[in-house]
């Protein structure tokens, strides 16, 4: 992904752990934790920082067809740090055969159908 792609819109981190999901409330619903660009990986990493407090490393970025840039994203602590922006009420983690209700770009959809929970 080039870092002029990356600057034109949001980029959306995709968290798993143990066959979940991390998502968080939107007003529309439940997504993804999304940010506006740095360099991709770097604001995914921010970006779950910033409003869950679980610190995660971005490592591959999913590039979209129709829309936002996601990247993949490691989970490098199984408990959040204090200081999220969001609630703990407004965070959950959801596994990967329950998100029909998430809104999801195709390409996330494509990455969890395609791939084995870690």
């Amino acid at each position: 992904m080039t870092l002029e792609r990356a600057a034109a819109g949001t980029v959306e981190a995709v968290v798993g752990y143990d066959g979940r999901l991390l998502l968080v409330r939107r007003p529309d619903g439940w997504g993804l934790p999304s940010g506006t660009p740095e360099p991709a990986e770097a604001t995914a990493a921010r970006v779950v920082h910033e409003l869950t407090g679980y610190l995660v490393d971005g490592s591959q970025t999913l590039e979209p067809e129709d829309t936002v840039p996601a990247v993949v994203c490691q989970l490098l602590a199984e408990a959040p740090s204090d200081g999220a922006r969001l609630p703990p009420e407004e965070i959950r983690w959801t596994p990967f055969t329950d998100t029909a209700d998430a809104a999801l770009s195709t390409v996330v959809r494509n990455y969890l159908a395609g791939h084995t929970p870690v």
